[in-house]
């Protein structure tokens, strides 16, 4: 079953973020008396991992008619072709036909997102990979992205809705803001400390005042053993978290008697940095990955009618009929 959580906003639902064309396409036929039985497949332009069909299981149980319809597609997550068919709608054209852009825009969108995400979660080989780069896209998206990333194998995300959506808890971390408003990390951390529920765990942000393995242990003696883990997020100005620093502050951390206390790290994390870190087996316990997800080439969708009450049909280029795919169920 879809999750219910996805939300179709009015503007799609009326059509208001439709391709005119196609607007004017359900008007004709409708003023016309035409509403043919179409067969439309759906396929993306490159390989990558499938996202998108659980919204779009949503948003077809709000359009299609409650008889003579039937949707077949790939499970969310799987490894797809350039060119296969990832779903496929039998269904009057007058009830699926405004929704084509919103389709292949759900499919394209989270396709892209999904397929950058899974880059970074097989670098890290086992290593957690969250995504947090919900404040790299618009807020309207930011969820579904954070879902398409954890289909895609990240543990978690930053966002409230794409964590509920995706059934897991989002994490929950000290931010710039608070460490420096509260003019001391330590401090800071305190007031995390004090006003978060006990079973979320305490990360410290260690980058924001001074030398981040001096924070780093300053935090660890301030919370001792509920201290779980610390998270390095160096500035780019000042070269960004390398593996140096990285086995630096490990090593100041055991020496100090802080073994248990994790690293967490992020900032600008690609496949290509994380695979340096895990190759160099840099004592990193997690990756936080942003822009390189959220800013992802969307993988485009193409949709194509082959069939229409049932003669098969294409335009040039395509072949006319039901492409068979045996890797398509019954979803609808």
């Amino acid at each position: 079953m879809a999750n219910s959580e996805f939300d179709i906003k009015r503007p799609t639902m009326i059509g208001d973020t439709a391709d005119n064309s196609l607007q004017k396409t359900v008007q004709i036929l409708r003023g016309e008396g035409i509403n043919p039985v179409e067969v439309i497949e759906f396929s993306p332009s490159s390989s990558g991992i499938l996202c998108g069909l659980n919204e779009v299981k949503v948003l077809l149980e709000k359009i299609l008619p409650e008889s003579g319809s039937e949707v077949w597609a790939i499970e969310e997550g799987s490894s797809v072709d350039a060119g296969e068919v990832c779903l496929r709608v039998k269904s009057p054209y007058g009830s699926i036909g405004l929704y084509e852009t919103a389709i292949t825009g759900i499919l394209s969108s989270c396709t892209g997102w999904a397929t950058a995400a899974k880059e970074c979660v097989d670098e890290a080989n086992g290593t957690p990979i969250y995504s947090i780069g919900a404040k790299n896209v618009h807020p309207n998206v930011s969820a579904n992205m954070d879902y398409a990333s954890i289909t895609a194998g990240c543990i978690s995300c930053a966002t409230i809705l794409g964590a509920r959506i995706s059934g897991v808890t989002p994490i929950a971390i000290m931010s710039h803001p608070l460490s420096l408003i509260m003019g001391d990390t330590v401090r800071a951390l305190q007031a995390f400390d004090k006003h978060t529920p006990q079973d979320v765990p305490r990360i410290a942000l260690i980058d924001t005042h001074r030398d981040e393995a001096e924070e780093a242990i300053a935090t660890a003696r301030a919370l001792k053993d509920r201290l779980r883990g610390i998270r390095i997020d160096t500035a780019q100005e000042r070269g960004g978290v390398t593996i140096n620093l990285v086995k630096e502050i490990r090593a100041r951390l055991d020496l100090s008697g802080f073994q248990h206390v994790d690293i967490s790290i992020s900032g600008g994390m690609t496949p290509a940095k994380i695979k340096g870190f895990i190759e160099a087996n840099a004592p990193v316990q997690s990756f936080g990955v942003g822009s390189y997800i959220a800013s992802a080439k969307s993988n485009p969708f193409n949709a194509d009618i082959h069939e229409i009450d049932g003669r098969p049909m294409a335009r040039r280029g395509k072949i006319p009929g039901v492409t068979q795919n045996p890797r398509l169920d019954r979803i609808i």
